[in-house]
């Protein structure tokens, strides 16, 4: 079980009613709490709502605080301090004057930090301290008025060569404010991706995404990935570019398995983080998977960190990769799925 949970169950006498359990990890911890307890999880991790369901606990995969009324929450942190500044700013709004509000993390993660955000919404204080955790509690002051999603949005342009366009992204996105490097040096490359069916695994706020679509109003673009944010943010990217609904499908995913089959081309910058650990299953499951979601000649597009061993894991699956650039510490990589010769 979750350290984090334990430390709930710890002090689970002080749950009460219905209780809403906010980015929990995908354990145990409903089943080791009391019967009164009405739980419901809100969570933005595709895994975690998934394996929430699976073990039949009612479970809402959102951007958004779920339309019902709560009479606690406990708040499991998140990794990003704006990201948990929205959350508390969702609750705050949600919930009556008083009612109470617990926060739980990990000492690594920055819990200690993480407790300063409550201050603005009422008195708080530590109530338990174990398993490398920190519980604490708020009484909310006072409800406060919701802002909308909108407010939230931070923006930044993209400059091609032959147009430009704004990505939207919300809190909690990879790389909310700023291009990152990664997708700057796969971007020049985009216009040799091969056109038609055309994945993108790990949207994020949608730069690939929407770049793809830029080049050839023909393209169709599964946005793919595990985050509620993201998706919402690639949504967002393509409406304040007009660029045509036709051209997206959104889908959220647990991993490469999930994605569409038949595919033009497969492009990625992959996420190699779940929460604060540093997590390759997904990156490295992308690598030895991807190809039987090609079609014959179908193309695999990736950047990422150069000291990765990529290359000769997809190469394993390809029969060949080439390197298309190797600078300031990343790689893009290109693989093609060629037909099978007939023995």
């Amino acid at each position: 079980m979750d350290p984090r949970s334990e430390v709930v169950i710890r002090q689970s006498a002080s749950l009460k009613g219905r209780v809403l359990f906010i980015n929990a990890p995908a354990d145990t911890l409903l089943h080791d709490l009391d019967d009164q307890i009405q739980s419901t999880h809100w969570t933005w991790n595709y895994y975690d709502h998934q394996a929430h369901l699976k073990q039949q606990y009612n479970s809402f995969f959102s951007v958004e605080f779920p339309a019902q009324e709560f009479d606690q929450v406990v708040i499991f942190t998140p990794k990003s301090k704006i990201l948990l500044e929205y959350v508390l700013a969702q609750v705050a709004s949600q919930l009556k004057p008083q009612q109470l509000v617990f926060l739980v993390g990990e000492k690594k993660g920055g819990i200690e930090g993480a407790a300063k955000q409550l201050q603005p919404y009422g008195s708080c204080f530590k109530l338990d301290s174990a398993r490398h955790c920190q519980l604490w509690q708020m009484a909310l002051s006072e409800t406060v008025a919701a802002q909308p999603l909108q407010a939230w949005i931070k923006k930044y342009t993209i400059q091609a060569p032959d147009f430009s366009f704004e990505v939207c992204a919300l809190p909690g996105v990879f790389s909310q404010d700023h291009l990152d490097i990664g997708t700057a040096e796969l971007l020049p490359f985009l216009s040799q991706v091969k056109s038609g069916k055309i994945a993108d695994f790990g949207c994020g706020a949608g730069v690939i995404a929407c770049y793809l679509a830029k080049l050839n109003p023909a393209n169709l673009i599964h946005a793919l990935d595990i985050d509620a944010f993201a998706l919402k943010s690639t949504e967002l990217t393509f409406q304040h570019n007009q660029i045509a609904p036709e051209q997206l499908q959104l889908q959220a995913v647990t991993g490469i398995q999930d994605a569409p089959t038949d595919l033009n081309a497969l492009v990625s910058n992959p996420p190699f983080h779940q929460g604060i650990q540093t997590n390759y299953d997904a990156s490295e499951g992308l690598c030895r998977h991807a190809k039987s979601h090609l079609r014959p000649y179908g193309e695999l597009w990736i950047v990422a960190n150069r000291f990765l061993n990529y290359p000769q894991l997809i190469e394993q699956y390809f029969g060949r990769t080439t390197i298309k650039l190797d600078q300031n510490g990343f790689k893009v990589m290109h693989a093609q799925a060629f037909k099978r010769s007939k023995k």
